[in-house]
């Protein structure tokens, strides 16, 4: 169940307990001549209310029947999604913006003039996707109200955020699009963190996270102070030549050999950086060996549990107060269709005829499965009123995670031959045996490229491994289409895997019956020229990529294999919201690379040939390594240039070589970003990692989780159900408190 995303997240003032006057109610007109539009009124309210509810949403917004109009269809599934695109699309002209990414390669040594738009052209798109924006705005503080509107800093970040970017825009036109820097580009993820409210909690919890997080961080400055003081004064090169080569090499100058063990926290220079001295006298690695004990075994991992910890504990804090606008939501419902059951002549009882509640269901949006369901559970209730409790269990539905898995009944066969041949191919030891021959498949590929690993492909005799395809190929198509026969053509689509089986396979025989007819069938010394597009060893590789993905067949197949399988499934699933701030932190980092380092990376003379002499280069250096793609000069570049650091594998070549192009101040941008995305964001996602998985291997959940093929997730576990189970449900006297301070409906009694 995707999440959407609130109008409102601020809170809403106003004060004391009883109904404030002025307020509409839809229960003021339930007889005479506007009956029929009041009852419409209350069904309409109570449809918004409950898809809030159903959408994490807050509920303080304009109830009249124009603004709840205008509210679902800003809600609407068309509406987000040409908002999304939008978002979109202005984060993609970065990619087509001078400097663009539309070459070939990012090696500054072969990479041509990029094609850069005119002036004019990205700014148009821009301004476009801005002026959507402006409305947006303007519909959500329509909505919500001038007085919410000021109380709310998302949305006042909002308005200051396209303000600047109109008039950035402005003077960028004016300078005929040569203007230095463009601010703008700064400020388009704020665009994408607004438009999704678990991203503002992610945000609100990481900046919740940040003390606790910088006790640790100062520690590790100290660690890294303390012993970068003391390795200057033990490499001071005046004993012995090993002595001076690690000073010279590591341990130059203060700045030098503080890079050095910041480097060596992250084991990326390990043991490099202490060969040197080590070589000479082994008792030197009583120093590196004491640093990363300290550093990178203890203080960073000291750092990855508070941070698990307290961003868990501020993660359970949003979520509850998610889980309190859903409860909010359905009895902000209840109050509305419950007014219509005291104007019905039925004093003696408080509550919901369980007919209204059908018929506000019917209205709203919601996953089909879910309405079925809620809609079931209220028919058990005949004609009798739902009470509060009644009515806020029967959304219960929603908080639950697994259905049972509908499959469509088998074909029903007259003779006892197909009958016997149906539960032989429908049984689960037939999957076995197709396991089975994936496997032998997969084994014979892997023999024939450790045989022929030293011949050329143009060389290689494809005869024995074309009619091992054939022949495999040939056993998936049988297998596909007596498992039809078995299962009935729907029944076969209905289990995920076999459609995943059964596209690979056609796909198989397609390109299978397409290298038959281009270079005729195996045969002794089968190799024929290059014909088409591909030659007959392109597709022979790629039938046998296509081979290696079906041999993910077996992953339902073994249990505990399954449980990770899901687990990493639903992490994707959930995934969005962090790697919606991963992609916010790349974005930012990235615009600010190459306004700072764009052009600095330069070949050196006669080092611009195919095949340079790195042999006057130092060993492990940028230009020896190589690493001349790796630069800011475009989009596309900056982001692979980040991710190679956030790897930290080899990231002191970075340091190092914008040190020496660019200046020394540049390895502040590098540390920065260090902390923030192998630091911060690594272990928030481990964090995520830790609780998704525990929550699965929980003995209940683990149960439910491999407990049979007919049981399985039929809608997504967003991150509120992940925690579903530890959360409070909201006392009562809270949720009436909070009606009755509706800014703008009258909800109670």
């Amino acid at each position: 169940m995707a999440e959407s995303d609130p109008l409102l997240s601020g809170a809403r003032g106003g004060s004391g307990r009883d109904c404030r006057a002025g307020l509409p109610a839809c229960r003021g007109v339930l007889v005479g001549p506007g009956a029929k539009a009041g009852w419409d009124l209350c069904f309409d309210q109570a449809v918004v209310f409950i898809e809030d509810a159903i959408q994490y949403r807050s509920i303080n917004h304009r109830m009249d029947a124009r603004s709840m109009w205008l509210y679902r269809w800003y809600y609407s599934d068309t509406c987000q999604w040409i908002l999304s695109f939008i978002i979109f699309s202005i984060l993609s002209l970065a990619f087509i913006e001078t400097p663009s990414s539309f070459t070939s390669t990012s090696d500054v040594r072969y990479r041509m003039a990029p094609w850069n738009p005119p002036c004019g052209l990205t700014e148009g798109i821009e301004v476009c996707c801005l002026l959507v924006f402006v409305a947006d705005l303007s519909v959500k503080s329509y909505l919500v109200g001038w007085v919410q509107f000021r109380k709310n800093l998302w949305l006042l970040g909002y308005l200051l955020v396209l303000i600047v970017s109109l008039t950035d825009w402005t003077v960028s036109l004016s300078l005929v699009c040569q203007e230095p820097l463009r601010i703008r580009r700064l400020l388009r993820p704020f665009f994408l963190l607004q438009n999704s409210s678990m991203m503002k909690k992610t945000l609100k919890c990481i900046r919740w996270s940040l003390p606790e997080m910088a006790s640790v961080v100062l520690l590790l400055a100290l660690h890294l102070c303390v012993f970068t003081m003391l390795g200057m004064l033990l490499f001071t090169g005046e004993k012995d030549d090993g002595q001076d080569r690690e000073r010279l090499t590591y341990f130059r100058n203060l700045p030098e050999a503080l890079t050095s063990l910041l480097v060596l926290l992250t084991t990326a220079n390990n043991p490099d950086v202490m060969v040197p001295a080590y070589s000479k006298n082994r008792a030197y690695a009583v120093f590196f060996i004491v640093f990363t004990l300290i550093g990178s075994l203890f203080l960073m991992n000291l750092l990855t549990a508070i941070i698990y910890n307290q961003f868990r504990g501020y993660l359970m804090k949003s979520l509850q107060a998610s889980l309190f606008r859903k409860r909010l939501g359905t009895r902000a419902a209840y109050e509305v269709l419950s007014s219509t059951a005291e104007g019905d002549g039925q004093p003696q009882g408080v509550g919901v005829k369980p007919q209204d509640l059908l018929q506000v269901l019917q209205k709203v949006q919601m996953d089909s499965t879910y309405k079925q369901a809620i809609m079931e559970k209220v028919r058990s209730y005949g004609d009798s009123l739902l009470s509060a409790d009644e009515f806020q269990k029967i959304f219960n539905e929603l908080d639950k995670r697994m259905t049972k898995e509908q499959h469509p009944p088998r074909p029903q066969y007259q003779s006892p031959f197909l009958q016997s041949a149906q539960f032989l191919f429908g049984h689960l030891y037939f999957d076995y045996l197709g396991n089975l021959i994936v496997l032998a498949n997969l084994v014979s590929i892997c023999a024939f490229l450790v045989i022929d690993a030293d011949v050329v492909p143009r060389n290689r005799d494809d005869f024995v491994l074309g009619i091992l395809n054939c022949v495999f190929v040939l056993y998936y198509l049988v297998e596909m289409l007596l498992k039809v026969f078995a299962l009935g053509l729907s029944g076969y689509l209905s289990y995920p895997s076999n459609v995943f089986d059964g596209l690979v396979t056609v796909i198989l025989l397609v390109l299978e019956l397409s290298t038959l007819a281009v270079y005729r069938f195996p045969h002794p010394g089968w190799k024929p020229e290059m014909q088409g597009l591909l030659s007959l060893w392109d597709m022979l590789r790629l039938a046998n990529m296509l081979i290696v993905f079906r041999f993910l067949r077996i992953v339902p197949s073994m249990k505990l294999m399954a449980v990770v399988a899901s687990t990493i499934l639903d992490l994707i699933k959930n995934m969005r919201a962090f790697g919606g701030i991963l992609v916010v932190v790349y974005y930012v980092f990235a615009i600010i690379g190459i306004n700072l380092f764009r052009g600095v990376i330069v070949v050196p003379p006669g080092n611009g040939s195919l095949a340079p002499d790195n042999g006057s280069l130092a060993c492990g250096s940028y230009e020896q390594l190589e690493y001349w793609a790796n630069n800011f000069d475009d989009f596309a570049a900056a982001l692979v240039t980040l991710w190679n650091v956030m790897v930290v594998n080899n990231w002191q070549v970075f340091l190092d070589a914008y040190r020496r192009y660019s200046g020394p101040w540049s390895k502040i941008y590098f540390v920065l970003w260090w902390l923030v995305s192998s630091v911060i964001w690594v272990n928030l996602f481990l964090a995520l990692i830790l609780e998704n998985f525990l929550h699965k291997w929980d003995r209940r959940g683990h149960l439910q989780s491999v407990s049979g093929d007919l049981e399985t997730t039929y809608e997504m576990s967003t991150v509120e159900l992940l925690f579903r189970d530890i959360l409070e449900e909201p006392a009562e006297e809270e949720l009436v408190e909070k009606l009755k301070r509706h800014p703008h409906v009258q909800l109670c009694r």
